[in-house]
């Protein structure tokens, strides 16, 4: 990053347009925006999440997720850019195994709750799951990294997986529906 901003505040972006990692302006309305405010989002709630009292091994793990969105961004920013690869994928399946591993097989669908920091993983899994739905739309339309959408689909699981983790180390039960409750 050759570039540091020294001020916030451009005008550029009054037109209605914003900039691209390459230079070039695009409508602030474009899909492409659309996926990258999606991964920002998703970003921003796994920092609430990482305000919360979480296992090391959690707290390490988020962290490490926010740094690979920040290169999904980049490259949602820079079109043709690669920075996420399958090695990203797997790892993200890697931990998922390692903390479903010690829970009790589903039986019924699970409500987000529990602990304040697993409703907060049921969150950070549906906004997630938008962000992939953006980036799989911006697909449509323009190349985009095949790895990054395989990593939010990853992710989104992963999230499911550690709201149900954060639960049981915490002593709560899963929140389970109950079909016909009134």
């Amino acid at each position: 990053m050759g570039k540091r901003l020294t001020r916030i505040y451009t005008r550029t972006g009054d037109d209605g347009t914003t900039g691209l990692g390459d230079g070039s302006r695009t409508a602030k309305d474009d899909s492409r925006i659309e996926a990258i405010g999606s991964v920002d989002e998703l970003n921003c709630v796994l920092g609430v999440l990482l305000c919360e009292e979480l296992p090391d091994t959690v707290h390490e793990c988020l962290i490490g997720i926010q740094h690979r969105l920040f290169d999904i961004g980049g490259e949602l920013s820079i079109p043709g850019h690669r920075m996420v690869a399958d090695s990203h994928v797997h790892k993200l399946e890697q931990i998922l195994d390692e903390l479903n591993a010690g829970l009790p097989p589903l039986e019924d669908f699970i409500l987000p709750g529990g602990t304040r920091a697993a409703a907060l993983c049921h969150q950070a899994r549906a906004v997630c799951r938008r962000a992939e739905r953006r980036v799989h739309t911006l697909g449509k339309e323009a190349e985009i990294n095949a790895a990054s959408i395989r990593y939010l689909n990853r992710l989104s699981d992963l999230l499911f997986v550690m709201a149900r983790y954060l639960n049981r180390q915490a002593g709560e039960p899963d929140v389970l529906w109950e079909h016909g409750r009134e």
